[in-house]
């Protein structure tokens, strides 16, 4: 996916929420965004959003030497939904379709996304859960289960910390034993990382490798050679969120792709509505003509 005139305000907005996270120094939020305005003004409009984003991110950890400044935020909902995490789990093994309650609790789970926006509490969180269990899924249920059956290697790509906890409840209606988990690199927003699959018991369910790379999303030559070898012997790959969408939609592979969509560029891509539950492949997609051309 390329990025659009409206993805340059995100960036903006995603620059002030990073390094306020990472400092309360003004001096330095304005240093970040003055160089983020001048770096919004080289934008080359063909690549996808991700790539400003590792920009970002890696400018406001070397002006602040924080290297994982949303450690805490991480740690904290990783707590709050391993709290949720038996009730939840019970609820899906007591629903009449497992599979499909645990889909539509990983999607909700993909709400914890403070790349999108850092206005996430858990009172929001609980609310999506909720919800999620009735509203209308964008895309195709049956289609994802005949996939996983047929699939004899799942590559399941993570985004977040605390939404890990909900991608267990998923994995476990899956064949565990074909199943690898995949983790960033390194630390970039509350992307999640293998110390968060080794303390939310990911590592203990099913082999978890990271790609190698701290950018939020999947930029193959960014990778490391055993994600990539990985990624090309699986028979499905399973992408969790906008960042693995926006960079990943225009790789030719078969790709479940599950997300909230929470901004209006991915969802008119997608051709949804703004906060659609969203779990279908690319070519299931039916974009709708984006009033953001370059």
């Amino acid at each position: 996916m390329k990025t659009y005139l409206d993805c340059i305000p995100c960036f903006i907005r995603q620059t002030l929420d990073a390094v306020r996270v990472a400092t309360t120094d003004p001096a330095l939020h304005e240093l970040a965004l003055r160089e983020i305005l001048k770096a919004a003004g080289e934008v080359d409009f063909s690549l996808p959003p991700p790539l400003m984003g590792h920009r970002i991110h890696h400018l406001i950890r070397t002006l602040t030497n924080v290297p994982d400044p949303y450690k805490l935020l991480k740690d904290q909902y990783n707590t709050y939904v391993l709290g949720l995490y038996p009730a939840l789990k019970e609820l899906v093994e007591g629903s009449p379709g497992p599979i499909e309650t645990a889909a539509r609790l990983a999607i909700a789970g993909n709400i914890i996304d403070f790349g999108a926006t850092i206005k996430v509490d858990q009172s929001i969180v609980d609310k999506t859960i909720e919800s999620s269990l009735g509203d209308k899924l964008f895309g195709s249920m049956a289609e994802f289960q005949a996939a996983v059956n047929s699939a004899g290697r799942i590559l399941y790509i993570g985004d977040n910390a605390g939404e890990i906890v909900f991608d267990r409840l998923l994995i476990e209606q899956l064949p565990t034993e074909r199943v690898t988990f995949v983790v960033r690199g390194g630390p970039v927003i509350n992307d999640v990382t293998m110390a968060d699959a080794m303390d939310t018991g990911m590592t203990e369910l099913v082999k978890v490798i990271d790609n190698g790379s701290d950018v939020q999303g999947i930029i193959l030559e960014e990778c490391s050679e055993e994600f990539r070898q990985s990624f090309a012997k699986a028979d499905l790959v399973i992408a969790k969120g906008q960042g693995n969408y926006e960079t990943l939609s225009g790789v030719e592979k078969p790709i479940f792709f599950l997300l909230k969509a929470k901004c209006l560029v991915v969802a008119g891509h997608i051709g949804c509505d703004l906060g659609s539950m969203v779990i279908g492949r690319v070519e299931d997609f039916k974009p709708q003509e984006l009033n953001h051309h370059v």
